[in-house]
């Protein structure tokens, strides 16, 4: 059979095809092998001018595979020299990179006969692939051991991929690239599984292919101060690729590194006692796992979170993936997701996304036209069995034209599904706002916080500030901005963290900026009266200069990771009880850990040592425990005595909206009189819809309950606005599951002046005289 021929029957059948040697090229050392040239594939081919050969091997389908070995390609290649080749691909990376928003699955390899390894690698190893040309970037895929002759190299695809609006196998390659390294074998990887004080601590030292002869290792481990706290020698044996050698057993807890050849490795010995889990614990981390985690992956970074001490996780889904036609959910690689997260002990906060394109209008960007899809959209959700739902993520700095009064009717929709979905719903959290402003305080008009279990927020240092990062206001002007609105609700912050910028990874300097800020940023948020932390972010990611996460690129432990587990352990249920000023420039803050005792989280503000005179055990910033006398620098201590209470936090919804709560008033205008953008929260005012003198308009009344009802609707204008009603009283009937417009006119008064926002109210009572939420937005004359 041809080469045409082969490539014809691959790309319009899908099968395997057989018999035909790889085609491969062989330049200064280094072996080509053609994408499109497998000894036995079932993914079709596809033909650009770009590719070396002007085909690569193009896999795109929501189908699943043939059979049990997925989609695969085979690749058999003639190797002039035993030994162990850096493997590059030209291909599609499966996460967003720099130069494309494409991505494709995560691979897996199998070399000749070996069994298949998952291509793990993290989000910053694959982000920073150089461009290839189009979607394709260049992917280093690691090491591989050949022999001399013949040899075969098999990738497959198992797991879909989350596109913009759907799941699928997704794979380009156009070829791959082997080198031969030189003096290798040689020492790959150093690692210490996970472990807590008084487990035995266990270092592998593994090798990037078998020993040629015995391979003599001398390795150092140091601690999170640097200093040397183990070294020894080791051999791996001639024909092996690994050997374990026990570490000393007296290690306190902290953060590690390991030395040896070149190579270094980290590891984390965790608290003997572990941290509060669950929906109790007030610490999370943000984790995006479709985005950040390989799948692969997500059952030990599960666990690695939970050992941390963090009780809560916030993920997220693509909304238009989730449900790429009206009604037609495919929700079941999130919620595989979802119950792996669950099963580690992990509360799971889900936050909404935008909505899909056929939801949308140009008036309505990024929300649905019709609310009702909201409501079925978050019912959906709620039903797989989250802890909590967070309503969208950051609406405030957008580059939308929504509005405040536009999302907080959204909100409302889409918190009445959640509530609607089980008798035991999740808790409903308003979205994570990220800075007070004109939009909050609109939504917040709107009487939006009657409808959520939480109130949420975000805040990040100024990255321009100089020295060390600093906590921000943004928790005292939530607190104070709900204490305004009579707003009975815990307030949650649900992304802090500090922007660490590095064209690659964290310096050791900037570790522990990092890991000092995730304790005091922890600690100062729980003081403010929040009444849960989430760090942002949890797995690695390095997104354009800036590497946020607890996790280096190869998922070992950072010294925040260290840091987060001696938080969580020391402080228990973490209930603020006081802030004290100890010395010049000390400030520290005492907890109630909800195991009879007082933990007091103490650091310096100045540089130097200062003294501390406080009774109890002292701990330093990784758990270890001080003997001698405690002082205060920036590194924060604890101090544990005898003190506090035995209770424990408990979390309670609210009560299930009630007739008139389930009635969503929602103000709709043209595209035409859409507000000004938002230019990413910064914009400056007018903010609200652009009318002429004369503007028609509706208010869409839904009815989210079961019964009909009878709703009378009525506006008022501030400023010299008037609102007219068309064609009657106002007074509508809305089914169960309905929509009724309701148009009404706005005519703008000879005292109006133009670009002046002014506020426009629209009220609703039932026949039984309840009062329905309110529907508040600002126009203003163009």
């Amino acid at each position: 059979m041809d080469f045409n021929r082969r490539t014809a029957l691959a790309a319009g059948l899908g099968i395997a095809v057989a018999g035909v040697p790889t085609a491969q090229a062989t330049t200064g050392g280094a072996i080509t092998v053609p994408g499109e040239s497998p000894v036995r594939t079932n993914i079709p081919f596809a033909r650009d001018r770009r590719a070396s050969g002007g085909r690569y091997l193009a896999l795109l389908t929501a189908e699943q595979p043939p059979s049990s070995d997925g989609w695969f390609a085979t690749y058999r290649l003639k190797v002039p020299h035993p030994g162990i080749y850096a493997l590059t691909a030209i291909a599609t990376a499966p996460v967003e990179t720099p130069h494309t928003e494409a991505v494709a699955s995560y691979l897996q390899l199998a070399v000749n006969s070996g069994p298949f390894v998952d291509l793990a690698h993290s989000q910053p190893h694959w982000y920073e692939s150089k461009p290839a040309w189009g979607d394709l970037s260049v992917l280093d895929l690691g090491r591989v051991e050949l022999r001399r002759g013949d040899n075969t190299l098999t990738l497959r695809v198992r797991e879909p991929a989350v596109l913009d609006t759907t799941t699928a196998y997704a794979l380009s390659l156009d070829h791959l690239t082997l080198r031969l390294l030189h003096r290798h074998p040689a020492l790959h990887r150093l690692t210490v599984p996970r472990h807590r004080d008084g487990e035995p601590a266990r270092l592998h030292l593994t090798l990037d292919g078998h020993a040629t002869r015995p391979y003599a290792i001398h390795y150092t481990v140091t601690d999170y101060d640097g200093h040397r706290v183990a070294n020894g020698h080791a051999a791996i044996p001639a024909g092996r690729t690994t050997v374990t050698v026990a570490l000393p057993h007296d290690l306190p807890p902290g953060h590690y590194r390991v030395h040896a050849d070149g190579v270094t490795g980290a590891f984390a010995r965790l608290p003997a006692r572990p941290a509060l889990t669950g929906t109790a614990s007030c610490f999370g981390v943000n984790i995006w796992h479709s985005s950040l985690i390989p799948p692969a992956r997500l059952p030990e970074f599960a666990a690695a979170v939970r050992d941390m001490g963090a009780g809560w996780v916030r993920d997220g889904q693509s909304w238009p993936v989730a449900e790429p036609a009206p009604g037609a959910y495919d929700t079941a690689h999130h919620d595989r997701a979802i119950r792996t997260l669950r099963a580690h002990g992990l509360a799971v906060l889900d936050a909404l996304s935008p909505a899909p394109e056929w939801a949308m209008t140009d008036a309505s960007l990024p929300l649905p036209a019709d609310l009702r899809h909201a409501y079925r959209y978050a019912r959906r959700l709620a039903q797989a069995g989250p802890e909590a739902l967070q309503l969208s993520n950051e609406p405030d700095v957008d580059t939308t034209r929504s509005t405040g009064d536009a999302h907080a009717a959204f909100v409302k929709a889409a918190a009445l599904g959640v509530k609607d979905a089980s008798d035991a719903p999740p808790l409903v959290v308003l979205p994570g706002i990220a800075q007070a402003g004109p939009f909050q305080d609109l939504m917040l008009a709107n009487d939006v916080v009657r409808y959520a279990d939480v109130w949420a927020f975000h805040g990040y240092p100024d990255p321009a500030a100089p020295g060390e990062p600093q906590f921000p206001g943004a928790a005292d002007e939530q607190h104070a901005l709900a204490r305004r609105h009579g707003a009975d609700v815990p307030l949650w912050m649900t992304e802090c963290g500090a922007f660490q910028q590095t064209p690659r990874d964290l310096t050791p300097a900037q570790e522990a900026v990092q890991a000092r800020y995730l304790v005091k940023s922890m600690v100062e948020g729980l003081a403010a009266g929040n009444a849960k932390q989430f760090w942002f972010a949890g797995p690695p990611l390095h997104d354009d200069g800036v590497y946020f996460g607890l996790l280096d690129r190869e998922f070992a432990p950072l010294p925040a990771y260290s840091a987060f587990a001696a938080l969580t352990s020391l402080l228990g249920a973490a209930r603020f009880v006081t802030a004290r000023q100890l010395a010049d420039g000390v400030r520290a803050f005492v907890f109630d850990s909800g195991r009879g005792e007082l933990v007091t989280v103490a650091w310096s503000t100045k540089r130097g040592l200062r003294r501390l005179d406080l009774p109890g055990v002292a701990y330093d910033i990784m758990g270890r425990r001080i003997s001698g006398s405690v002082t205060a620098s920036p590194d924060p201590v604890y101090v544990v005595s005898r003190g506090g209470s035995e209770e424990q936090n408990v979390t309670h919804g609210r009560p299930l909206p009630s007739p008139a709560e389930h009635i969503v008033l929602n103000q709709r205008y043209s595209a035409r009189n859409g507000a000004p953008g938002k230019d990413n929260g910064d914009a400056p005012p007018p903010y609200g819809y652009r009318l002429t003198r004369r503007t028609r308009m509706v208010v869409d009344v839904y009815n989210f309950g079961v019964a009909a009802r009878w709703v009378t609707v009525s506006g008022r204008g501030d400023g010299g606005w008037s609102v007219r009603a068309e064609g009657g009283s106002g007074r509508v009937r809305v089914p169960g599951g309905g929509r009724v417009a309701v148009g009404f006119t706005l005519v703008a008064g000879s005292s109006v002046r133009r670009r002046v926002d002014h506020r426009v109210t629209f009220r609703a009572r039932l026949d039984d005289q309840a009062d329905v939420p309110v529907s508040v937005a600002l126009v203003h004359l163009k």
